[in-house]
């Protein structure tokens, strides 16, 4: 992936119960990263590359630290704060959240 800015981060995948994935999910996975949302849209989505700093999957339901990787773009740089949140997308179907806890 291209350079990009590095953070650390709670990671957690939903349970398949609710609306998460049914399966596991191996480092380099590249989801939708949102951290805003207008009238129940995505605003502000980027291109991020989470790895997994001690094992190479995460299941539904399991919370990890975890490095993501953002592409730098568009204003991206104003949401790389200790304690901000966001949710993991699949399309349109939220499948998880992480929170910054390092960067």
């Amino acid at each position: 992936m291209v350079s990009g800015q590095l953070v650390k981060a709670k990671f957690k995948l939903y349970p398949t119960e609710q609306s998460g994935r049914q399966a596991p999910v191996t480092t380099r996975y590249r989801p939708n990263h949102v951290f805003k949302y207008k009238d129940g849209s995505m605003v502000a989505a980027y291109i991020g590359e989470v790895r997994f700093d001690d094992e190479d999957q995460i299941a539904p339901g399991e919370e990890k630290i975890v490095s993501v990787n953002f592409l730098r773009q568009g204003d991206i740089d104003k949401y790389f704060q200790v304690g901000r949140k966001w949710w993991i997308h699949e399309g349109a179907r939220v499948v998880g959240e992480a929170e910054i806890i390092g960067l």
